[in-house]
């Protein structure tokens, strides 16, 4: 452990609330205000450097609510790495905290376990490893414990290792830890993470060229409105106080605040959707975009799988319903299937129940009924 470290993924910087606070403050569009409202002051316009100062607090508090409720939700998630793991320890079956595992331990590990570690493994028996998180696959795959004869194996066909933060959804099998924390695969994507460089969204690149036209357009017309006033006899200190208020005035102080709302609602509708957006301009970027590509079907699904079709005796039989809810008919030829006289039917849905682990709980049940009955329109 002196070598390798705790078996746990770095968090990185934490920033702290107070830094994430006035992070809001630095786009170049506040700024803006911020010199609007000063300037306001200086001239004794103190309900304009008062509404802009509302409106530049307010705007600031709202973005920071939203990354600050995202920053603990990730934090949340962190939390669903396997905490305990099984390991074979001086001969004996035990359970240890997953942080504590080290490189040569022998893990242990069932069908719903979440693998700890990256791990070689040493035997298996029916064992399928879900591993979306790393490939995007979301069909299982089977693992096997023979070794593969090649150079360099691409992560999906490494069958013959298990990777730290999938599940097994199948079967039982051991393995020897090779890797932990952040020598893992999903340690190096968390690497990547932490070192990427933050760029500017499309919308903050708008908003910070719209902050500079507005102020060569503010200083043009301080300008003017003084050679102007000047060449028309009027006292110079008074009109170049003239062309800063008209230039303050033209600054649309309201514009972050409206644009910061409207981002709001949007993170909103993803949370809803069980979508954490950690920046609010992301929701906008995500706006922009008009093609994705993606090279795996098994990526943009639902990860949802329900019965349609059934195929028995040399025909097919229909499945009616939706979703998870309850209800609905197996059709045989659009008429109900009589489960009676259909032994073979009644047979194969038999094996279907008592072949896995699935539950419908009856509290899912009435949530999604009632979802079904907002949905449905109120009768005039």
């Amino acid at each position: 452990r002196e070598r390798t470290g705790w078996n746990e993924l770095s968090e990185g910087k934490r920033v702290s609330a107070i830094l994430l606070l006035l992070n809001q403050f630095k786009d170049f569009m506040m700024l803006v205000l911020m010199g609007a409202t000063l300037i306001s002051g200086l001239l004794g316009e103190y309900l304009d450097a008062i509404t802009i100062i509302a409106i530049v607090v307010l705007n600031g508090i709202l973005g920071f609510v939203q990354e600050f409720r995202a920053e603990r939700s990730l934090r949340a998630l962190r939390q669903l790495s396997a905490p305990t793991a099984k390991v074979l320890r001086g001969g004996k079956r035990i359970h240890v905290q997953a942080r504590e595992l080290v490189p040569g331990d022998i893990v242990l590990l069932e069908s719903g376990d979440r693998i700890p570690a990256d791990v070689r493994w040493l035997s298996t028996n029916g064992c399928d490893v879900e591993e979306s998180a790393l490939t995007g696959e979301s069909v299982p795959v089977s693992k096997h414990f023979r070794p593969i004869h090649a150079a360099e194996v691409p992560l999906g066909d490494q069958k013959n290792i298990g990777f730290m933060g999938t599940m097994m959804t199948r079967g039982t099998a051991q393995g020897v830890v090779i890797r932990t924390g952040m020598s893992t695969e999903m340690g190096k994507i968390a690497d990547l993470i932490e070192n990427t460089e933050s760029q500017e969204t499309p919308l903050q690149h708008r908003l910070e060229q719209l902050g500079k036209i507005l102020i060569i357009v503010a200083l043009a017309l301080t300008v003017l409105v003084v050679i102007a006033g000047i060449l028309h006899g009027q006292p110079a200190m008074s009109m170049f106080l003239a062309g800063v208020s008209l230039a303050v005035a033209a600054i649309p102080e309201g514009l972050p605040a409206i644009v910061t709302i409207a981002l709001a609602l949007g993170v909103q509708r993803m949370i809803k959707r069980k979508a954490i957006v950690r920046k609010l301009p992301s929701v906008e970027t995500l706006g922009c975009a008009s093609v994705i590509c993606s090279d795996k079907t098994g990526t943009l699904t639902q990860n949802k799988m329900t019965v349609t079709k059934l195929w028995l005796d040399g025909r097919f039989w229909g499945v009616t319903g939706e979703g998870y809810d309850p209800h609905g008919h197996i059709m045989d030829r659009d008429l109900p299937a009589d489960l009676k006289n259909g032994q073979s039917l009644r047979r194969l849905l038999q094996a279907s129940v008592l072949c896995n682990n699935a539950e419908i709980v009856q509290a899912d049940i009435d949530e999604l009924r009632s979802k079904k009955k907002t949905k449905e329109p109120t009768p005039s």
